[in-house]
């Protein structure tokens, strides 16, 4: 007598896709902290919990998670296997790194910029930085690096380098909370001045010094903050 036959392998489940819902509250959740973090609104090594996060944003963990994660892999948070969420804290080697980094990203984004440089943009540049003044002397530190990197931002989109302008941004997403402490550290200096040597040599053509003076402005402080 044969035996019944066994019924067939089911096939493996996939999950379900994310709803619209899930998807659009993940990516407020993800801009919502990248900007907080790009403006040094965070202390560095700041613990964040998922469901601190969940509970501001009115969302589930699920999109709270994808946001951190995504954070996670631009160098932008720390997320343990415990849920537990950080604010980078950077050593000294790090920061090195990262200055280093922005001494070869931005003075070539800032040269290429500079053909397409027209008075109009220098013009629009001291805008911008009569607002850092502002900030400063409010003692506005989220405004002061909203401000400065508004400033940057502005100079090198003009270099129509869009991979490049974006490796830079991933590297001020990093240093957020760092520049914050640098801010700290600095405040009363004048934190001008590199700025207007960039504009000086936008507004003469002169690439040697344009290149100078934004390699100094986005180093010089990183270097001091480590010593080095």
């Amino acid at each position: 007598m044969q035996s019944p036959a066994s019924p067939p392998a089911r096939p493996p489940t996939t999950p379900p896709p994310a709803s619209d819902t899930q998807i659009a509250a993940h990516e407020r959740v993800y801009r919502t902290l990248r900007a907080r973090l790009m403006a040094g609104e965070m202390e560095p090594g700041a613990a964040l919990t998922l469901r601190g996060i969940g509970k501001e944003f009115g969302v589930s963990m699920t999109p709270a998670r994808e946001a951190v994660r995504r954070l996670a892999a631009e160098g932008a948070l720390t997320l343990s296997s415990s849920g537990r969420v950080t604010t980078p804290d950077l050593t000294p080697e790090r920061i090195e790194e990262l200055a280093a980094l922005r001494a070869l990203l931005e003075p070539e984004l800032a040269a290429r910029a500079l053909p397409r440089a027209h008075m109009a943009l220098v013009d629009r540049l001291r805008t911008i930085n009569g607002r850092v003044a502002e900030v400063v002397a409010k003692h506005d530190v989220t405004g002061y690096i909203r401000s400065n990197l508004e400033f940057h931002r502005t100079l090198y989109l003009r270099a129509q380098a869009p991979a490049m302008l974006a490796m830079a941004e991933t590297v001020w997403l990093q240093l957020g909370p760092t520049m914050r402490a640098l801010y700290m550290s600095r405040e009363g200096s004048d934190l001008q001045k590199h700025h207007r040597a960039i504009l000086a040599a936008l507004a003469a053509g002169d690439e040697p010094g344009l290149r100078l003076a934004v390699r100094t402005d986005v180093t010089q402080g990183l270097r001091m903050l480590v010593g080095l």
